[in-house]
């Protein structure tokens, strides 16, 4: 008997989904900070950028607004003295320095503990101490710009480390890093062309596997691409470690009680039904060459086709 094999139209997609089945199939149920749970622990996703842009196509994912806070942790408040605050990230999404957006529930909690210092102070969250690390003497190191210099200088050395996890700094965040860790490692290519691909790989202690992770996973892949585009390499593998990961299966009211109707799975289950699309592209301005050089207008999602917005309840 011949088996014909049918070849996945979106292998990088699939990566995303099958998770989710693993968290309905073998999941631990447990409550929380901020809800119910279903979850695994350590399970590691594998993107193959050169295939497509890991975008989920098996519902609408907001690109421009994983953009804009990408770019906005890459500014690290250079214009609040090194705190992220939402009217930047409002301000590139083009809106009202205070509408709402997806830090300010986060955002207000900081406010009402008495933590943040000025309006929509998110603290000094992921971005902070990517581009200003404070060291004990009180200066400041821009992990990301020294990770880029050794990229070009030291392409194989083992020291392409950005951290976010602060522990002398958590109190003073809106929302402890959930991605905490990324590492870049540079292949050559087999060919003789002398090229070489930038691989990179992320560590995540919480995942919230319907809403937030299908922004991580793009914008760790939009990540790569703009910093391989600066040090001249190609863009290679996203690894993805998942420490925490679950479905919300309901959330909490004020007194600690569930709230079922604020749970995930019904909308994870609706998305499990569909089968993905072929994935977008990603594009850059080829002409930048500086990780600080990008805007919203040079960065574009190409050829998105997704099957429609699955709604569900951000819980903070």
């Amino acid at each position: 008997m011949m088996i014909t094999l049918i070849p996945r139209i979106n292998p990088n997609e699939d990566e995303y989904l099958e998770v989710l089945r693993k968290i309905k199939r073998e999941g631990t149920r447990r409550k929380g900070r901020n809800g119910i749970t279903t979850a695994i622990f350590a399970h590691q996703m594998r993107f193959d950028l050169q295939k497509n842009f890991p975008l989920i196509t098996t519902k609408f994912t907001a690109f421009e607004v994983i953009k804009a806070e990408l770019l906005w942790l890459l500014d690290a408040g250079k214009e609040t003295g090194g705190r992220l605050s939402i009217a930047k990230f409002n301000e590139l999404m083009g809106k009202p320095s205070n509408a709402k957006n997806v830090w300010t529930g986060d955002q207000l909690n900081f406010a009402k503990k008495g933590r943040a210092q000025f309006e929509g102070d998110c603290g000094r969250i992921y971005g902070a101490q990517w581009r200003d690390w404070k060291t004990t003497e009180g200066n400041s190191i821009d992990q990301l710009a020294k990770v880029i210099r050794q990229l070009k200088e030291d392409p194989f050395m083992r020291y392409h480390v950005v951290n976010a996890w602060n522990p002398g700094e958590l109190d003073d965040m809106c929302l402890p890093p959930c991605h905490m860790k990324m590492q870049f490692f540079v292949r050559p290519s087999h060919r003789r062309d002398k090229k070489m691909y930038l691989d990179t790989s992320m560590d995540q202690r919480s995942c919230d596997m319907f809403l937030g992770e299908p922004f991580n996973i793009a914008s760790y892949a939009m990540l790569n691409h703009m910093v391989a585009q600066c040090v001249g390499m190609i863009p290679g593998e996203l690894v993805i470690t998942l420490e925490d990961c679950h479905i919300y299966l309901a959330g909490l009211d004020a007194e600690k009680k569930p709230v079922w109707k604020n749970g995930h799975l019904k909308a994870v289950n609706k998305q499990l039904e569909r089968t993905p699309n072929k994935g977008p592209k990603l594009w850059l301005n080829p002409e930048i060459k500086d990780i600080d050089s990008f805007t919203m207008d040079d960065i574009r999602i190409i050829d998105y086709k997704n099957q429609g917005k699955i709604g569900a309840t951000l819980l903070t």
